[in-house]
């Protein structure tokens, strides 16, 4: 399928083909709720604690006598049930991440693609470069484009004055074309390819 490729300036740069290997596939939401599962559960930093009878300082020693009082027999303060005690079954540092097929992934991402292309939140950029690196321009740009939240996914290096504008830019994001993936695009309205990043990626997830 062709789709047309646009500038900075919202000139026409010609045509691209899409392959609908990559951009035409139907819509799986069970896919990317997988996918980005997947990735927020690799980011959990998991360092949640809390200490458990072992762990609590104090003594050990009974807290009063076993017989004779009328009260419950206990063993030391540090039982969970004690004020001051430990936590029973408390969470420990640990790592939520879990695994999730090559196979799964790359469709995923295709069907992230393909879902942006299909609701027409798709767009071609001839090239993601800025001269003088000023956010200013771009987002005039950005303006007369109507993009107010978008993934710009460049070539294999993203341009560092481009990066440095758009750094600056609320709800816009850049990434190099390796770094693509399933929640970055969702998470944001437009999805902006550059040329580069078009034929890459088709490369890439043929």
């Amino acid at each position: 399928m062709k789709c047309p490729v646009v500038n900075l300036e919202n000139k026409s740069a010609g045509d691209i083909e899409l392959d609908d290997s990559v951009f035409g596939l139907p819509a799986r939401a069970d896919l990317l709720h997988r996918a980005v599962n997947w990735q927020l559960a690799k980011r959990r930093s998991g360092n949640h604690k809390t200490k458990e009878r072992a762990e609590i300082r104090g003594s050990t020693a009974k807290p009063f006598n076993q017989k004779g009082t009328g009260r419950a027999r206990q063993g030391d303060k540090k039982a969970p049930h004690m004020r001051g005690g430990g936590v029973a079954f408390g969470p420990k540092v640990r790592s939520h991440a879990h695994g999730l097929t090559k196979k799964v992934r790359r469709l995923a991402l295709k069907t992230a693609l393909s879902s942006k292309h299909a609701a027409g939140k798709l767009v071609v950029l001839e090239s993601a470069v800025s001269q003088d690196g000023k956010t200013s321009a771009l987002s005039k740009q950005f303006k007369g484009l109507g993009w107010e939240s978008a993934l710009v996914i460049a070539g294999r290096v993203v341009d560092e004055n481009f990066a440095r504008a758009i750094s600056n830019i609320r709800e816009v994001d850049v990434l190099p074309q390796t770094g693509a993936n399933v929640y970055d695009i969702l998470r944001r309205d437009m999805l902006v390819l550059t040329r580069d990043a078009v034929e890459q990626l088709q490369e890439r997830l043929k």
